[in-house]
């Protein structure tokens, strides 16, 4: 853990959950109205695998990961675990969520598209958790607050076996939104 530029010592980790629990309750906690000064750079990592990693090793209690998860926000390309008088910087390797599963209902345009991720959380594929293709084809999902959560392959090919051709491009249907993937011409006949 390095010290933060303030000076303040870097955070007990027992201390910043014990925030979040008074601040969150059980509603996500309004991270977005909380804006106190950075207080450092914790040594927490969020892997590409869903891992959370604090100071070498894994945080395996999934209670104490949901409540972290609960406070986390972005900023920019920055991720920060925050409480109303402590903002702590943490290293995110791709997205800070997995979606483990998907489910669908409806076909075409009536189609509904649920996915759920690694710590449970479960939304819509629609406007306000979009779908988009990332770099090299990796497919993320917003999931609040401008916080992605990444599909994993088995997610990913089945959101492709719902694909179909609108407008010269194959994508998804779901809440009445189409998400393009790629140019219908790339898909191999």
């Amino acid at each position: 853990m390095t010290k933060a530029k303030s000076g303040k010592n870097p955070p007990d980790l027992a201390a910043v959950a014990e925030a979040a629990e008074q601040a969150g309750g059980r509603a996500l906690p309004p991270v977005h109205l909380w804006t106190p000064p950075l207080s450092g750079v914790m040594d927490l990592t969020i892997c590409r695998d869903g891992r959370w990693v604090h100071e070498g090793r894994e945080i395996t209690r999934e209670g104490l990961v949901r409540l972290f998860a609960s406070i986390l926000k972005r900023e920019g390309d920055d991720h920060f675990l925050v409480t109303p008088v402590e903002k702590w910087q943490i290293t995110v390797e791709d997205a800070p969520f997995v979606v483990v599963d998907l489910e669908a209902t409806g076909m075409s345009r009536a189609q509904e598209v649920r996915f759920t991720t690694n710590l449970g959380d479960s939304a819509r594929i629609d406007a306000d958790h979009p779908l988009r293709m990332g770099a090299q084809g990796v497919p993320y999902v917003t999931l609040r607050r401008g916080l992605d959560a990444r599909l994993d392959r088995k997610s990913f090919y089945r959101l492709v076996s719902l694909g179909q051709v609108f407008d010269d491009m194959f994508g998804v249907w779901s809440g009445g939104t189409f998400f393009p993937m790629m140019a219908a011409s790339e898909l191999d006949t």
